[in-house]
């Protein structure tokens, strides 16, 4: 069923991909490219909001693979596309007024801010849930009371954020998310033998559940990537990595596993902090830069490396540190 359940939705984004596209092109739903990248020149109005392609399939198959009276399951496929909605609003004022800049950062931010909360108080009172962490490299688990509320909605913050600043080339923030949930595939099969001994059957559920769904995404992505690797002909704009940084997050919230989103999710953590360290240099140094451009991946294309070298370089990082993850927990 797991399998079925990645084709399928797989079969689905690539049809709801081939659909979209030339809507998109016809709307001139074209991306505007900032002056300063200018190896992105030549992309100047390849079309965005691709994301929605995928948003809509895992939504859609989610209602056959995935068991919505789990509530934990339900909130998470909420929230995945709440977050693909705040990315939409964006990307349609991008389009809409012909300029970079959507929304403004604090309209952006206090948006965010609100559906985490909301989830953040949800994961507290939820059994599935609750105030429990896996500490990484370990089998032991810790409870941290209500520290979890202000914990969680960092994550979200940080998540949906660190997605949306690693999509800055072609398939980069797709093909690094597959490799991301792929690594927590991984973990989750061999934390559903932990839950299992132990009898905690409402986490057991919950993970079974939760591995359906990275499938989901990793099958859907997995289309949108034909129509994403370099050359792209269509980016998942701010609609889709808002999104994606989302479900990072609940992947690894709903199973207790947050701790292990920056281990497994190392490459978003790269971003962020590449482009908080410039930020801070240059202010520091009064205009001297540690990169030659943020975040990292536009610091490599300016040192010549290609984008699908990039890409590679991702993606190999996080599977290696799914193994390294693997091998100290046997």
């Amino acid at each position: 069923m797991q399998a079925l359940s990645f084709l399928t939705t797989f079969a689905v984004c690539l049809l709801f991909c081939g659909l979209l596209l030339p809507v998109l092109k016809r709307l001139k739903a074209g991306q505007e490219i900032l002056q300063y990248v200018t190896e992105h020149s030549g992309k100047q109005g390849t079309p965005t909001m691709g994301g929605i392609a995928f948003i809509l399939a895992v939504a859609l198959m989610s209602g056959f693979f995935c068991n919505w009276s789990n509530r934990a399951t339900a909130v998470a496929i909420v929230v995945f596309i709440a977050y693909g909605v705040v990315g939409f609003l964006d990307d349609f004022i991008k389009i809409r007024y012909k300029r970079n800049m959507g929304l403004h950062a604090y309209q952006k931010i206090i948006v965010q801010l609100a559906i985490a909360v909301l989830v953040a108080l949800f994961v507290h009172s939820e059994v599935s849930v609750g105030d429990k962490l896996r500490i990484p490299f370990t089998e032991i688990e810790i409870s941290i009371g209500f520290w979890i509320v202000p914990l969680v909605i960092f994550i979200y913050l940080a998540c949906t954020n660190s997605v949306n600043l690693t999509d800055g080339i072609d398939g980069l923030a797709a093909s690094t998310t597959i490799c991301f949930l792929a690594g927590m595939i991984a973990l989750l099969n061999r934390e559903l033998q932990l839950l299992e001994s132990v009898g905690d059957t409402y986490a057991y559920n919950q993970t079974k559940d939760v591995i359906t769904l990275c499938l989901m995404c990793c099958g859907a992505l997995a289309a949108f990537l034909l129509f994403n690797c370099n050359d792209a002909k269509v980016f998942m704009g701010d609609t889709g990595s808002l999104a994606l940084g989302a479900m990072v997050a609940c992947v690894a919230i709903f199973t207790r596993m947050s701790l292990f989103i920056p281990i497994v999710g190392l490459m978003f953590v790269v971003s962020s902090i590449s482009v908080i360290m410039q930020v801070l240099y240059f202010k520091l140094t009064k205009g001297k830069r540690i990169f030659l451009m943020a975040p990292f991946h536009h610091h490599l294309q300016k040192k010549k490396w290609s984008e699908t070298r990039i890409c590679v370089l991702y993606c190999i990082v996080t599977v290696c540190i799914t193994f390294i993850l693997l091998a100290f927990g046997e």
